[in-house]
Parts: structure tokens; sequence; C-alpha cells
């Protein structure tokens, strides 16, 4: 983890503190702001640092599917269960499970990790059995999780239960100084990766980077700073945005038919359109069809950058 901002440095010390303790954790902070990353601090800096670390993404599992990944099934449990399986629960033994996108966790669900919590005794789908496990639970949130608390959409007994220990991570925007520290950490690491000469950020880009808002935090530079070693030539990289190169047709009154100019509306939408489409594509061929790593690359939320998959058609 990097950073040196007192904000940072503040979430630095928790993470030090919690570690010296076996409680559950409620890591809470924005798209992109390095929650898995914490939860990996916390655990290998813990007692259990040794067992293993589990991560698993609610959001990337079907309801349906979620609870028999937790905590496992017996045979014939459902109609494809043609054997017994253990969950991911029994795979983080004596280690860490951290979840992530627990907003995206099902009613049924959340009862049953609740359960878990509470005297760390678990049923799998289908079993008349009990088990018992060790594991520290970490689990992760977006700033959704409020307005599903609000609507009673999700249990609060069990965000109590979480919020033993509570780590709130800044975003990139609150973090001054912080960004172009990441710059440099992630243009040495893809230089390194790609076999690149080396180079250096302009100023303007270290101009832009503390003025940027950064809505998708650290995940967002990170892309940034890929995107323009692989667009950019020279030993000088510049993140700031740069103006699009569009051919302009100017056409005179005199030379247009009636109605054969669109509303501005109706432009705007279909370049719109035409501009989600392309980006998609090429997303999803970099990431070789993982919706899971293109949601990250794009800085978005995976149910989200589904639903525009599914727009789209892809």
């Amino acid at each position: 983890m990097i950073g040196r901002s007192p904000a940072f440095l503040q979430a630095l010390q928790l993470i030090e503190r919690m570690a010296r303790f076996d409680a559950p954790v409620l890591i809470r902070g924005e798209t992109g702001t390095g929650k898995e990353l914490a939860a990996r601090a916390i655990h290998y800096r813990s007692a259990r640092q040794h067992g293993p670390f589990v991560p698993v993404n609610c959001g990337a599992l079907p309801e349906t599917l979620i609870e028999t990944e937790l905590f496992g099934c017996e045979r014939g449990a459902f109609t494809d269960a043609r054997q017994a399986r253990t969950g991911l629960v029994a795979a983080a033994e004596g280690g860490t499970l951290f979840l992530d996108e627990l907003d995206a966790l099902p009613p049924r669900a959340q009862v049953a990790l609740l359960r878990f919590l509470q005297d760390q005794r678990y049923r799998p789908v289908g079993g008349a059995r009990e088990c018992s496990g060790n594991v520290r639970i970490l689990a992760a949130a977006s700033p959704r999780l409020d307005a599903l608390l609000d609507g009673h959409h999700f249990r609060d007994d069990l965000v109590f239960r979480l919020n033993v220990l509570l780590l709130e991570l800044p975003p990139l925007r609150e973090r001054p100084g912080d960004a172009q520290l990441l710059a440099e950490h992630f243009l040495a690491e893809h230089l390194r990766h790609h076999a690149l000469a080396p180079r250096r950020l302009t100023a303007a880009s270290l101009d832009w980077m503390a003025c940027h808002a950064w809505p998708g935090n650290v995940r967002e530079l990170d892309n940034r700073v890929q995107r323009a070693l692989m667009l950019s030539d020279g030993d000088m990289l510049d993140l700031s945005p740069q103006p699009a190169l569009t051919r302009v047709t100017v056409v005179t009154p005199a030379s247009v038919a009636p109605g054969a100019l669109r509303s501005f509306h109706d432009a705007r939408e279909e370049s719109l359109l035409q501009f989600e489409r392309d980006y998609l594509q090429a997303l999803m061929q970099q990431t070789q069809g993982n919706v899971t790593h293109a949601a990250r690359l794009a800085g978005k939320e995976r149910r989200a950058l589904g639903k525009l998959l599914k727009k789209h058609g892809l």
C-alpha cells in the first residue's frame, strides 16, 4: 500500500492495529479505493498470516449459488449436486475469508453468515449435520450499503456483527500528494511488465492529477497510466486529457435538405451508443471475456458493466 497523506497514514495505522485482534472487520470505501488490498494487509500482518486468504466477490456469484459457494453442499442437495463439495468457509480454515461486495449478499445467505459469525458453526446446503470452522471474516462494502440498510434490504444485525472493527478507506481525492506517488509506482510496474524503456510523467500530468476528482479512485489512476503508456511514444508520459481528434464537415444551410439535420439530442445519443459499444468490445477483447477483470479495468461495478454488455448484446 502506497501513500503519505494524513488520511492514508491514519488508515494504515488502523490496519496495523486491527491485525492484532482476531475479530471481524467491515471495510468501507468507494469503488477502487483498495478494499481487497487492505484486507490482505490485515491478514498478512495477523496471527493467521500462515493460513489461507480466500477472497470471494459476492456480486460475481449468482444469488442461487452464493450459499453453496460459502458453505458447500451435500450430494443431492439440488439437481446438479451429484457429489458433496466443500465451500469457501472450509477452504479458509485457519485463515481469513474476505467477502467483497457484501451488499450483494442475498437475504438467505445473510442469515447463514450471521449464524456463522455468532458461533463459527454452519450447515452445508442440503445437510443435516453442523460443521464448525475457525475462520476470520473480513467484509467490504460500498457506500450503497447505507441505502440498503435504510430501505430494510439488508440485515442490520449482520452489519452490527461485522462492524466490530470498522475501516474507512479514504477516496483518492482526499489523499493530497498520493496520486503522484501511485502514478509513479504504477508506471514503474507497467514499464517492467512490458519491458519498456524508462519514462517520466510530464509537469502537466502532475498538475492535472492534483486537481482531478478521481471518481474511480486508485483503480482509475492505474488504468489511466496503463492506457497512456500504450498509446504514447517518447520518454515523457502525459496523463492529462487530450483533446479528441475529430473530422469536422462544415455544412452550409443552402446545401442542407429539409429534415437532413437531426436534433442535438439524437445525434449525441447515437455517438454515445457507438462509443459505448466500441469501448466494451475492446475491453472484453483485452480481458478475454472475463467480466470481473473487465469491471476492474473499467472502474465500474460488475453488475453495472453487466447491464451495459447486455444492452449492447455483448
